[in-house]
């Protein structure tokens, strides 16, 4: 069968290699940091430190950033991350948003889902956008960083020995191999991680039987941009199909193989391309279309059980298999990046103890539990993994036809922000609050007047927009003037070199005198904040909210600081294995 297919309409660059200056084989030059893997999270984590002011060198086996059809949904969560790395301008340029689906039992619409996006939000709930694209944006920002971030191309790791002081790297390129000495290594290598398998580390977890063959199309369409979920549909009875629009007239369909379908002989295009045509015909999609990518997938739902090893730092898939369904994997990811970022960046500084990276893997295993538990629920119900649970799903969407009470129960669950309710750089809650986000949960997000002190000038924005790479205290107040112990604290610290700032948050009118901060038109943010005059909410450099009072005193702010930036240490062997 003569089969066309349409290449991608993306070209990479290809990267040529580079062998570093050397003396006996060890680059000359000790790195405070190496970042194994320059897929989405590696770039992350390179430009998350950049921000704080810290250089890295990144390790890339491949030459030019990724081919084919792999992540492809952002959410709200990753393009506020993705805003202060830089990059924020090409995504929502290029990617389509996105805000609910639809799932279909047969020929008959089952559940019309929709993601919370009201009148508050800066940013879609979700965009798609292909991970090579993905990728580009942020090696776009990336290059824009050269003080910053060297990128080493064609370079790939081959064995990793750890010492008391750092780690030593064993690198290979096409011109030559070399030894590269870090002050710490962070591994996002992917889910088929190098540097997991030099550690003698392995995922934890479960792996599912089911398969999906997943096939990019070139297919020009009006439909909305929107989740379609169909399952036991003509085109494919007795198994499910998920189909997603992406820029530039690229369809992504993953379909569900049957127990009795051989996966070699699934993805052969002799027999993807009935399957794909049976399926546009019984959406109603006439246009002509081709062939782009074709290839398999496996769910599975794998962790380490810590991502702190010593001086070596887990991230993304090389820390965490989350099943595609929630579209948990690249998101979890790049959350991870930004959570990592800033305290390797204080540890390297001298501003914190090293203990403060216990806090990462503490925190990140936590919300990777999370994504698993819903990533589990989605993935049982996509693609039954016994016949109970395909005699449950059965039940639930025949009745969910006629039963709309039934239809929350297909609800795909897809990704929101995880609080780190049990973090311990948590500030215990002294006082009660009628609202708000609770100490280790992400700002909510509310539209202000953005000011900046000694200025006159004003500009519509958001809170999220005061988020910066630094301790943020918003302080509360009637008319913008913060409490004169709060502004004297600012000082000390800033004189001690922590990175604070005091922001206030006026209730409607900007002050006589701004300082950095904002003021709210309609009184919304006291609300939502369950504030009052002198209420402080101190927020962490990546958005997470470390602690919260009702008139606060400045050894309130001091005390959470010093707990966030010296934890306790974590007793767990690994830690210091």
């Amino acid at each position: 069968m003569d089969i066309d297919f349409k290449p991608y309409p993306f070209v990479a660059e290809r990267h040529p290699a580079h062998l570093p200056a050397c003396d006996d084989g060890i680059d000359t030059h000790r790195h405070r940091v190496a970042i194994v893997g320059g897929g989405p999270v590696g770039l992350a984590v390179a430009l998350g430190l950049a921000n704080h002011g810290i250089r890295s060198v990144l390790i890339e086996a491949d030459d030019a950033v990724c081919h084919g059809s792999r992540a492809i949904c952002i959410s709200r969560r990753s393009l506020e991350i993705i805003e202060r790395l830089g990059a924020l301008d090409d995504f929502l340029r290029t990617g389509l948003p996105w805000t609910g689906g639809r799932s279909f039992y047969r020929r008959d619409e089952v559940l019309h889902f929709t993601m919370p996006q009201d009148e508050n939000q800066k940013l879609p709930s979700m965009i798609n956008l292909a991970q090579y694209h993905i990728e580009q944006f942020l090696l776009d920002a990336v290059q824009r960083r050269p003080e910053f971030i060297e990128i080493r191309w064609q370079a790939k790791v081959t064995g990793v020995t750890r010492q008391p002081d750092g780690v030593r790297i064993d690198v290979d390129t096409p011109l030559g191999g070399y030894a590269l000495d870090a002050d710490w290594v962070v591994a996002c290598d992917g889910g088929r991680s190098t540097m997991r398998e030099a550690l003698g580390l392995s995922l934890q977890g479960t792996s599912y039987e089911g398969r999906y063959v997943i096939v990019d199309i070139a297919l020009d369409s009006d439909r909305p941009t929107e989740r379609l979920a169909y399952f036991d549909p003509s085109s494919n009875p007795g198994s499910t199909v998920l189909v997603h629009k992406q820029p530039d007239n690229v369809w992504r369909i993953d379909y569900q193989l049957r127990d009795d379908e051989d996966p070699e002989a699934a993805v052969k295009p002799e027999n993807v391309i009935p399957r794909v045509q049976n399926l546009l015909d019984m959406m109603g999609e006439r246009g002509d279309w081709s062939p782009i990518w074709i290839t398999i997938y496996k769910a599975n739902a794998l962790t380490l059980e810590r991502y702190r090893h010593g001086r070596v730092l887990f991230c993304g898939d090389a820390a965490h298999l989350v099943p595609i369904f929630g579209v948990r994997g690249a998101n979890s990811g790049i959350d991870d990046a930004d959570n990592l970022a800033w305290k390797l960046a204080y540890v390297t500084r001298g501003l914190a103890s090293d203990t403060l990276l216990d806090s990462y893997s503490d925190e990140r295993v936590f919300a990777t539990h999370e994504n698993l538990r819903y990533g589990t629920k989605s993935t049982e119900f996509m693609a039954p993994p016994s016949f109970a649970f395909e005699l449950m799903r059965k039940a639930v969407l025949s009745l969910a036809v006629r039963h709309p009470a039934l239809r929350s129960l297909i609800n795909p669950r897809q990704t929101t922000a995880i609080a780190y309710a049990t973090s311990p750089l948590n500030a215990a809650e002294r006082d009660t609050f009628s609202a708000g986000p609770a100490p280790g949960t992400v700002l909510g997000e509310c539209p202000l007047m953005l000011y900046t002190a000694h200025s006159s000038d004003m500009r519509r924005g958001h809170l999220t927009d005061l988020v910066a790479p630094r301790f943020t205290a918003f302080c509360f107040t009637s008319d913008g003037e913060p409490d004169p112990a709060l502004a004297d604290l600012e000082r000390r610290l800033q004189a001690s070199r922590i990175p604070f700032a005091l922001v206030t948050l006026a209730r409607h009118a900007a002050p006589q005198q701004p300082r950095c901060g904002g003021h709210d038109d309609d009184g919304r943010l006291f609300d939502m904040y369950g504030a009052r005059d002198g209420t402080v909410y101190l927020v962490r450099p990546d958005g997470h909210v470390l602690g919260r009072w009702h008139d606060a005193r400045a050894s309130d702010v001091t005390a959470a600081l010093e707990r966030a930036l010296h934890p306790c240490a974590s007793t767990d062997p690994q830690e210091t294995a």
